[in-house]
Formats: C-alpha cells, sequence, structure tokens
C-alpha cells in the first residue's frame, strides 16, 4: 500500500492510497482521482516523506565515526508564517464541519430551487432552509425579486456520508 499526499490546481491538501506507484500513475492518466473537496481533475502529487519497513532481522550496517562538523546556515523560509499550514487544515476543517451542518439541516429541493425559493418568500410554503441548483438565469430574477439567496459549491464528497 501506498499512501501519497496529493494536492489540486486550487490548493487544497489530501491524501491518496494506492497499490503501488504505477497504479497512481495510471489513475492520474485515466482521470479517476479527483480533489475530494471541490472535485479538481487536477491533482498532482506533493512531496512526502517514505516511509520504510526494515526487518527487525536485518543488521545495521556498522557507522563509522563522524569528525564534528560546523553547522551549516539555512535561510529562513519567509513566504508563510509559522504556523500557516496548521492554520489551513483548520480552516479547511471548519469549512467541511459547516458545509455537513448545512446539509443535515437543510431540505435538497434540487431543480426545484428558485420555484421553492419563491414560494417560501411569498409565503406559500413553510418556511425552512433549502438548498439545491438554480441556472445563473435564475439567480438573477430571485436577487431581482428581493429573494436572497448564496451560491455555495459543494462537493459531491460531502453530499454523502463518510466511511
Amino acid at each position: 500500500m501506498l499512501v501519497l499526499n496529493l494536492a489540486c490546481d486550487t490548493g487544497h491538501s489530501f491524501e491518496g492510497w494506492f497499490a503501488s506507484a504505477t497504479d497512481f500513475e495510471s489513475q492520474q492518466q485515466r482521470g479517476l482521482l479527483s480533489c475530494p473537496l471541490c472535485n479538481s481533475a487536477n491533482v498532482r502529487r506533493m512531496p512526502s516523506a517514505p516511509r520504510l519497513n526494515l526487518s527487525a532481522a536485518a543488521e545495521p550496517a556498522p557507522s563509522q565515526p563522524r569528525a564534528p562538523t560546523s553547522p551549516v546556515p539555512v535561510p529562513a523560509a519567509s513566504a508563510l508564517p509559522p504556523g500557516a499550514p496548521v492554520i489551513a487544515v483548520e480552516l479547511q476543517k471548519q469549512v467541511i464541519q459547516a458545509v455537513r451542518t448545512l446539509m443535515a439541516n437543510t431540505e435538497d429541493v434540487g431543480d426545484r430551487f428558485a420555484t421553492e425559493a419563491r414560494r417560501i418568500h411569498y409565503g406559500e410554503a413553510q418556511e425552512r432552509g433549502i438548498r439545491g441548483r438554480a441556472t445563473p438565469d435564475e439567480a438573477r430574477e430571485l436577487a431581482d425579486e428581493g429573494i436572497d439567496i448564496v451560491a455555495l459549491p459543494v462537493p459531491d464528497a460531502l453530499k454523502d456520508p463518510l466511511q
């Protein structure tokens, strides 16, 4: 089993589990890989540290004592503030949790979204949280009628419960 760090073209980081490096390359070439957050098919492999499973029976090679060396100066990374990757991961978790909460507390009305939003707005249907799909024209018409909506692309991976 090979666990790889992957990222999509929008910057989402995630893991992928593959039988081998060849399996990863095959799936990538066939377009089978996609980001679980935004569904982008532009997925690339990120650098990762390998895990080596060494047998306990293997004898370690004798090492030669090293002569002391002076420290080599390493330039400080300045692209991101300290803790930035941790912040990004935490933010990603919060967004996923917010989307899951939204999914659990709203009714999916699918392509009937514009019609149902109007019915609720004009008091023809019970007021409740709904979600669904609207065309750009329908969204503009709703806005023109004073009906507030929010476009929130929800990744397919979050529409169903995860294992």
